[in-house]
């Protein structure tokens, strides 16, 4: 095959890919919305995952947050308070924490803590064959095993934004008023951030948690009930699913950017 072949087979091998992944996707949201999707069982799943990726990961991410905060935010108010534009850190620190930093380190810690875990879990299930006993039974996989694993990622990575920033936050202004650095006045810093958030804010980081994170969950959950049935093939599931929904992440992250900066 010549070089110029293989580009256009690398290429339309990909928008297949992507298109069956939106079409899981979208298949997943319908089902959602239907009260006859949730029975137990798969309300069960859904509480199960949100305990692992949400609950387990608030640790970690609070951890990695006051981190960020203390070395972002207390360089934006060094900065700005030499350049004497104190009343852009606000917008500034808005523009860096919640548009940006936050929902991409929130999606990759995600990416690299629970779905591995989500891919090999399926991957395991499909090597033992317990994915056959399912269907059975009756229980769709798409409804049992896939639907409950993404929306409950999708929901993790959103609140874990949210927590991400508030840490961040807080971290920068107790480390800025300790060094002398920021404003003495919580309030002052308060106001500062509240003045430089918009409607667009809100927007943003909604589609920056919550469909990266749907994607990351349909990517681990494909990836891994796509294994044939051999158990060496679990590994390579697992860097199929850290690759591809790091890849997935950044796409709608630039996306999204893009249409908010426009």
């Amino acid at each position: 095959m010549s070089f110029i072949a293989s580009i256009g087979q690398g290429a339309i091998n990909l928008y297949h890919r992507i298109r069956w992944i939106v079409s899981i996707s979208t298949a997943i949201v319908q089902l959602a919305f239907r009260p006859s999707s949730w029975t137990k069982p798969v309300r069960m799943v859904l509480s199960r995952q949100i305990v692992f990726t949400g609950y387990d990961a608030i640790g970690f991410v609070a951890i990695v947050a006051l981190l960020t905060g203390i070395s972002v935010v207390v360089q934006a108010q060094v900065w700005m308070g030499r350049l004497g534009q104190s009343e852009l850190l606000g917008p500034l620190l808005v523009t860096v924490i919640v548009r940006e930093v936050g929902p991409l380190l929130v999606n990759f810690i995600v990416i690299g803590r629970s779905a591995t875990a989500m891919a090999a879990e399926l991957a395991g299930m499909k090597v033992r064959h317990e994915v056959e006993v399912l269907d059975s039974q009756g229980l769709d996989p798409l409804v049992f095993l896939v639907m409950p694993r993404a929306i409950s990622m999708a929901l993790s990575v959103f609140g874990l934004a949210m927590l991400f920033v508030v840490f961040s936050f807080g971290s920068g202004y107790l480390c800025g008023a300790f060094l002398g650095t920021g404003p003495g006045d919580p309030g002052i810093f308060a106001r500062s951030v509240v003045r430089g958030v918009s409607s667009y804010d809100f927007y943003n980081i909604l589609a920056k948690t919550l469909i990266p994170g749907l994607l990351t969950g349909v990517i681990a959950a494909n990836e891994g009930l796509s294994v044939e049935g051999v158990a060496t093939d679990i590994p390579q599931a697992v860097t199929k699913t850290v690759v591809r929904a790091t890849l997935a992440v950044l796409v709608v992250s630039v996306i999204v950017s893009v249409l908010t900066y426009i």
